[in-house]
């Protein structure tokens, strides 16, 4: 069984940094790192005025202790994990989703069907829905493929449409129905928007040094409701899956999916009507609010940037 063991990540004092001011970040264009630290400070009960950046992204509070984002994120919980997505995210104009399993079958076809059903059973704004090929009624179509290997692979949404592919390898029916399950779910995860929920250390799941996959080009904004952190088997979104994977839903996972997809909940980074995030240049209050979740500005005078 993989251990997970937690560094004790100080927050670093320096001198020679003793009179930083405190700056008005609020209208500055931050790098992910120091946008998520500060958001962390404010969540660990920080006030704006106690919060400094310099201009290489550097975050200081107290005008003299630095605080790294690993630091961060232990001030705002690391017991407990936090949830990321992509900008972008399904339209809620797309109720329907199709599956093609006609490639699956024996333990595969099992775990999809466990996988749609895990999904429908969270009461999203769409319904997932298994066909043989294109069908009417189809507003967005996932095929799923099954390949060499004994992994899972897929892709994010585009133009408020979910990626149109999973795929499979034939060697996950080896693990078990309950893995394969969670296999499935994973990749459909990835489809409608999710990230790792380990995506800054993939060593939490998958063993080995530490590997942080960065924005990667679509984002990796944080999900409001889910905590600071990650842990072995936390989620379904974790990077790697292992013996004891069987798809079920954490509490965190069913917060993420409320939040992204449920009735009421944040963004649709397709931007067609429905519960959204605010594109550049709309007005906002907090990070959560814009799909690239930076919210900057003078209070009462932000938008996203």
């Amino acid at each position: 069984m993989l251990k997970q063991a937690f560094g004790v990540f100080a927050i670093l004092a320096v001198g020679c940094y003793a009179g930083v001011e405190s700056e008005d970040f609020e209208d500055r264009e931050l790098n992910d790192d120091a946008a998520e630290i500060i958001d962390n400070l404010k969540t660990a009960g920080f006030p704006d005025e106690e919060i400094a950046v310099l201009e290489d992204g550097t975050v200081y509070v107290g005008q003299d202790a630095v605080v790294t984002l690993e630091a961060s994120r232990e001030m705002a919980g690391v017991s407990e994990f936090r949830q990321y997505r992509t900008n972008n995210l399904v339209s809620s104009s797309v109720s329907t989703i199709c599956i093609d399993g006609s490639d699956f079958s024996g333990t595969l076809s099992s775990a999809l069907n466990n996988a749609i059903a895990n999904y429908n059973g969270e009461g999203l704004d769409f319904t997932m829905t298994r066909t043989n090929g294109p069908e009417a009624g189809c507003d967005a179509l996932i095929t799923a493929v099954e390949v060499g290997g004994s992994g899972g692979s897929a892709g994010f949404p585009s133009g408020g449409q979910p990626y149109d592919t999973i795929n499979l390898g034939s060697g996950v029916a080896s693990y078990g129905v309950a893995v394969a399950t969670h296999v499935v779910q994973h990749e459909l995860g990835h489809c409608i928007g999710f990230r790792h929920t380990d995506y800054f250390d993939r060593s939490i799941s998958c063993g080995g040094g530490k590997y942080n996959e960065g924005a990667a080009g679509v984002g990796a904004v944080h999900i409001p409701g889910t905590p600071t952190g990650a842990v072995f088997n936390g989620s379904v979104m974790n990077s790697c899956f292992n013996n004891g994977s069987n798809g079920v839903w954490t509490a965190g996972d069913e917060i993420a999916l409320a939040e992204m997809y449920g009735p009421g909940g944040g963004g649709d980074g397709g931007g067609d009507g429905g519960p959204t995030c605010s594109a550049k240049g709309a007005s906002c209050s907090s990070n959560s609010d814009c799909c690239d979740n930076k919210c900057r500005g003078p209070n009462g005078n932000k938008s996203c940037k």
